[in-house]
């Protein structure tokens, strides 16, 4: 589906509505998630398990580990770009970070990899974004801004700290769980002599609740996808170039996979276990936005890239940390 660049009309009343339903959609998530780790807390230990439960949550989420940006990057191999080394996206980067009212622009970084992908680490005080080149090579500068805007919007609504929670309430589920069957275990000969009563509940709870959260864990993730692109197409005033972009990225990188592991057809992955919408979803949504007419962020044009910047001539290769870049 390709969107047409004739005209660029934005309607920020639909963004907001979108917006709302979105917000709405993560916190019933949220909701939920924090409803099965009480209930897991409930079965284990009555009443007062909901709130030990709830407090052993937060307090793993205060003390989980805060990685610092440069690690990451460190990790992907990836190289600090300032200095006017890739001026056009340096100036795009400012740009878009001053119309998210960021308090500092993020780092930018360049990943040597032919995979087609873009990335945000960080919160909003200090947060980087890292291109690979095969993005770089593969996208308008357009289609870019679009794909930074994406990526400026997730720092800013701090979703890398909201999926990071979902995430320790999704460990502690996973361990009481564990606790849980280990104490089922060792009743089970005791109520086999009648000794012993087993809760069916405790049984039902904690073997389902790891695979619960994990659902609902990829759902937020969705939501917060369609949340970045709404807020991208209000940075750039351009749906289209966003759409564009989410249009050639799946061509070409759905085509590179296909090609390894299913050559001649399209890979079949249900749509419950998608950390991101389907593109054609996220785009017939930001195609939703069309009203008023609006002027781009940037025009159509190639991305001129420095000659010292090779092209990478190796596809992905496995790293240490079980990283593909």
């Amino acid at each position: 589906m390709t969107p047409s660049f004739v005209r660029v009309h934005f309607s920020e009343a639909q963004r907001r509505r979108h917006k709302w339903r979105n917000l709405f959609h993560s916190l019933l998530l949220l909701a939920g998630m924090a409803l099965i780790l009480a209930l897991c807390g409930y079965a284990l230990w009555g009443g007062e398990g909901v709130w030990w439960a709830l407090a052993g949550g937060a307090l793993a989420f205060l003390l989980s580990p805060q990685i610092p940006p440069e690690w990451v990057m460190r990790a992907y191999g990836a190289r600090r770009v300032e200095g006017g080394v890739l001026p056009q996206v340096e100036a795009l980067l400012a740009t878009l970070a001053a119309r998210a009212e960021l308090p500092r622009v993020p780092a930018l970084y360049w990943v040597p990899s032919r995979v087609l992908n873009a990335f945000a680490v960080g919160r909003p005080g200090r947060a980087s974004i890292a291109v690979t080149d095969g993005l770089l090579r593969s996208l308008t500068l357009r289609e870019l801004a679009g794909v930074l805007a994406h990526e400026v919007s997730h720092i800013r609504n701090d979703d890398l700290w909201l999926m990071q929670l979902a995430d320790v309430m999704s460990r502690v589920t996973s361990l009481m769980s564990w606790l849980g069957q280990l104490l089922f275990l060792f009743n089970l000969p005791l109520a086999l002599v009648g000794r012993a009563t087993i809760s069916w509940l405790l049984v039902f709870v904690l073997v389902f609740a790891p695979t619960l959260m994990a659902l609902l864990q990829l759902a937020l993730s969705r939501a917060r996808e369609f949340d970045a692109d709404l807020d991208a197409a209000a940075l750039t005033g351009d749906p289209a170039g966003l759409a564009s972009a989410l249009a050639k990225l799946e061509r070409l990188q759905g085509r590179f996979w296909e090609e390894i592991f299913f050559p001649g057809r399209r890979i079949p992955e249900p749509s419950l276990l998608r950390t991101h919408p389907p593109t054609e979803e996220r785009i017939r949504r930001l195609l939703s936005l069309y009203e008023v007419e609006a002027t781009p962020l940037v025009p159509e044009e190639p991305l001129h890239l420095p000659e010292f910047l090779p092209p990478i001539g190796h596809g992905p290769r496995f790293r240490r940390f079980g990283l593909w870049y």
